[in-house]
């Protein structure tokens, strides 16, 4: 079910260095976009979806989606790209106090992150929620307060702080679990093999 107080981010402002450059969404992945199958996972789940990129956004144009640019200059990782999400969700939607933000390059996302995310959050009185699997934490998978959103600006403008970590740290963290059945849900394609290893389990599955 959608939450209609959560909007979420989809992550593509990274420069694809192991995937070869380029935009890696926009790689096919069974006949379509890796971001096709990020949006189908992910719109039942937050409402609106947005996506941030950097550069011309015309070539996301067949997304639907509103493009939003990183919220400091010089590819300053994720962060950048968070702050990105929190500013157009607290100046355009005041009625979504929280953000969701997932990769774009994990086609496998579970249809209950946000659920789970949410519950996490509450369970443990945390700001900020992350997604886990597998021994490992997702920074990127995460529920973000649209309040935060000055908060990091300054971590980032004056600060200078890039590490998800670092910032987060401050705030206190949530980790949802998530079980890895036939393939984690958290399965990220950052080089052309992990794409075909991507081909594999869809193929699977169907």
């Amino acid at each position: 079910m959608s939450d209609a107080s959560v909007a979420g981010l989809l992550l593509a402002g990274g420069r694809a260095t192991r995937m070869g450059g380029g935009d890696k969404c926009l790689r096919p992945l069974a006949g379509r976009p890796l971001l096709a199958h990020v949006i189908e996972r992910l719109r039942p789940q937050a409402d609106p979806l947005l996506l941030n990129a950097n550069g011309d956004p015309t070539r996301f144009a067949g997304f639907g989606l509103p493009v939003v640019a990183d919220g400091v200059p010089g590819f300053a990782g994720p962060l950048a790209g968070i702050l990105a999400g929190l500013e157009w969700t607290r100046d355009r939607l005041p009625d979504h106090p929280l953000l969701l933000s997932a990769p774009t390059d994990a086609p496998f996302l579970p249809p209950d992150l946000v659920a789970r995310l949410a519950e996490a959050r509450r369970r443990e009185g945390a700001a900020i929620a992350m997604a886990g699997s597998g021994g490992r934490i997702h920074p990127v998978a995460g529920l973000w307060p649209v309040a935060l959103a000055d908060d990091l600006r300054r971590a980032l403008t004056e600060e200078g702080l890039r590490k998800v970590d670092a910032w987060t740290a401050r705030h206190g963290v949530a980790v949802a679990e998530f079980p890895i059945a036939a393939v984690d849900p958290f399965f990220n394609a950052n080089r052309p093999e992990d794409l075909s290893e991507a081909e594999r389990l869809i193929a699977l599955a169907s």
